[in-house]
């Protein structure tokens, strides 16, 4: 299985939602949102997609969305999934990983995030990665579920060598 990280375009709409929908019970983004997010957002998504060639029909394995403010250096990871059937596979570190260089590109030295308290395997995956428990947000989430707010501090990028 081919995998590629790509950034994405107004053409990954319909599989976004459908990611969407199959991996998220509550708090999914609408159609319109992923839409704006693509668009309009000061925002950057990233996908990974699986070759064509793959015998199921899932293409789409997962997504990141960053959320960057201008002036700021600390970026906000919006939105992060792999789909149910891949998770555990080391694609969530994948996908971390690039959105992390892409966050550090971009002059950031924090990325921030949110996520719901019982969500164990994501603080584990975060945890692994860095993050580091910063605030704890009472009925975040839109079933009441709360929710913890972690930061990483990122090392700068490293300066490309002039030769």
């Amino acid at each position: 299985m081919t995998i590629q990280l790509r950034r994405a375009t107004g053409h990954d709409l319909d599989a976004l939602f459908r990611l969407e929908q199959s991996a998220f019970t509550g708090d999914r983004f609408s159609r319109r949102q992923l839409w704006h997010l693509l668009n309009r957002a000061h925002a950057d998504t990233w996908v990974l997609e699986r070759d064509a060639e793959a015998l199921t029909p899932v293409r789409l394995l997962g997504y990141g969305t960053l959320l960057f403010r201008h002036g700021s250096t600390r970026a906000r990871l919006y939105s992060f999934c792999v789909h149910p059937e891949f998770r555990g596979s080391g694609l969530g570190r994948q996908l971390l990983e690039a959105l992390e260089g892409e966050t550090r590109g971009r002059g950031c030295t924090r990325l921030g995030l949110e996520v719901r308290a019982d969500n164990r395997a994501a603080l584990a995956l975060y945890r692994r990665m860095g993050f580091r428990l910063e605030r704890w947000l009472p009925e975040y989430y839109q079933d009441g579920c709360a929710a913890w707010q972690m930061v990483k501090a990122l090392e700068p990028a490293a300066p490309v060598a002039q030769g």
